[in-house]
């Protein structure tokens, strides 16, 4: 029996306990909407930092959807964590569920709007049994050491939020670090929370000193717990355009088994704005009625918000450093070295640096300038080139692709269709291929045709003809894909019917 069912189930014997009878449940909720373009080269758009094993053997999404496993205390955690993620990312966030047999609820964000939308789509979901939960709001691509702190500390948020504050969980810094948001505190209360005086965003380095220095503020870890009803009431309030839009998109939403989509037309009406912005800022303002307040989180807490955080975070050898991947070290200090492509990465008499290999890229850059790695991304994707956004080795839902090699006019691709999957029936406009089947079996339609191709048989898939790849077998079925033409980009794809919901 669940804690609350418990509760009520005594309640007649003993009316102290009358009140826990409606004690909610908390509702994890992740929001991982983010595009973490400061662990670039690993991280990209199309596969942003969340989804990737920055450390240890799990993905950032992955960690945090057993955050609140063997939680204890006076509430029931849901076993089904609210995860909003964009549309981009909703496959591989399924995916990732999945393989750790986690059964969420996502919901698909139809735009890029910020948390706060996001957060306030994740309330209305949360309320849709009327059951008015708290969120325990958290940022996917985050890393948490101690897990029996950050419990400990939502309990003591929960209770606060129980009672109609708005919480969020702060940071004691550790250092002036420019890279973080800050909390100013307020008045303390008797189980060591404080009330909110104000959010600082993040400041130069000089007043970040200040700040550390004066001990009234603390970093803002961006994990939040609220009642899902107040945090509407909130939004309705402080941002009246936001909330309309958000209440109605989910109205007019499209429900599956697997997510939940909200309508893109009048989603897109809603302004973007983060939770900081749109809402923390405003309590405490002439005519907020809401209660702000922030509790201690000393849990081993970092936003792995660039490369100098994941060296911070990481396990070090004697000499400072530490690797991912194929690395060696020769006289190396302070140094944290990434394979990502599998290549050797030796670092030699290397101090202070960042050294990221991928399939197609390479970042070397001092970890004093490790923030600076956003403005590098910005400018590789002005020049319009495609490491900005995607890898060499790009997922979908039915597998993945590896460009192999390309030029003026052809392209080459290996193509591994994982069994039972299909790509979606498509032609294109401006290019022809030819595939050549390297291991398992496919069944290609192409035109009035459908048949199978073995181990080393080939097919050509001329311009302009409609045409699918499906795997019909049990084991991973691999293609080499040579395609010519004068237009070779992604969008030169027409489909017809798709199993993932990818026309129109």
């Amino acid at each position: 029996m669940s804690k609350v069912g418990a509760v009520a189930a005594t309640r007649d014997t003993d009316a102290t306990l009358q009140h826990e009878v409606d004690i909610p449940p908390l509702v994890p909720v992740i929001l991982a909407g983010g595009s973490g373009t400061r662990l670039w080269p690993v991280s990209r758009e199309q596969f942003p930092k969340q989804l990737i094993d920055v450390i240890g053997n799990q993905t950032l999404l992955q960690a945090t959807m057993g955050r609140m496993a063997g939680f204890e205390g006076a509430w029931d955690v849901a076993d089904d964590p609210v995860i909003v993620c964009g549309a981009e990312h909703y496959f591989a966030t399924c995916e990732q569920a999945r393989e750790i047999g986690v059964n969420a609820r996502i919901v698909v964000e139809p735009a890029r709007r910020d948390t706060a939308p996001a957060l306030t789509l994740a309330a209305l979901a949360a309320c849709a049994d009327n059951e008015d939960a708290i969120l325990v709001a958290m940022p996917a691509d985050h890393a948490i050491a101690n897990l029996d702190a950050l419990h400990h500390a939502i309990g003591i948020a929960a209770t606060h939020a129980q009672e109609g504050a708005i919480v969020t969980l702060g940071v004691p810094p550790e250092r002036p670090d420019t890279g973080f948001g800050y909390i100013r505190l307020g008045g303390a209360l008797k189980d060591g929370a404080r009330h909110i005086e104000r959010f600082v965003e993040k400041p130069a380095v000089e007043l970040a000193a200040q700040y550390v220095g004066s001990g009234n503020y603390w970093w803002n870890s961006g994990i939040f717990v609220v009642r899902a009803s107040i945090w509407l009431e909130v939004i309705g309030q402080c941002q009246p355009e936001m909330h309309a839009a958000c209440v109605q998109a989910y109205r007019n939403a499209k429900q599956t088994e697997e997510c939940l989509m909200p309508e893109a037309a009048e989603f897109l009406r809603s302004p973007a704005d983060s939770i900081d912005y749109a809402v923390m800022e405003q309590l405490g303002k002439p005519g907020s009625t809401f209660t702000g307040i922030v509790v201690p989180l000393e849990a081993g807490w970092s936003d792995l918000g660039s490369w100098d955080a994941v060296w911070q975070a990481m396990e070090k050898d004697e000499c400072g450093n530490a690797s991912n991947g194929r690395v060696l070290f020769e006289g190396a200090t302070a140094t944290y070295a990434r394979s990502q492509g599998g290549r050797l990465v030796a670092c030699v008499g290397t101090d202070n640096l960042v050294v990221i290999e991928t399939d197609d890229a390479v970042l070397v850059a001092d970890r004093a300038h490790v923030q600076d790695v956003k403005e590098l991304v910005s400018r590789i994707r002005r020049e319009k080139s495609p490491e900005a956004d995607t890898h060499r080795k790009v997922r979908r839902p039915w597998g993945f692709y590896d460009s192999i090699d390309q030029g003026g006019r052809f392209q080459v691709k290996r193509i591994v269709v994982s069994p039972g999957a299909r790509l979606s029936l498509q032609m294109h406009h401006h290019r022809a291929e030819h595939w050549v089947v390297v291991s398992g079996t496919a069944l290609v339609t192409r035109g009035d045709e459908q048949f199978l191709l073995g181990e080393n048989e080939s097919t050509y898939i001329p311009l302009g003809i409609r045409h699918r790849l499906e795997n019909p077998g049990r084991v991973p079925l691999q293609i080499i894909e040579v395609q010519s033409g004068t237009y070779l980009g992604e969008d030169d794809i027409v489909r017809f019917d798709d199993k993932y919901g990818r026309c129109g």
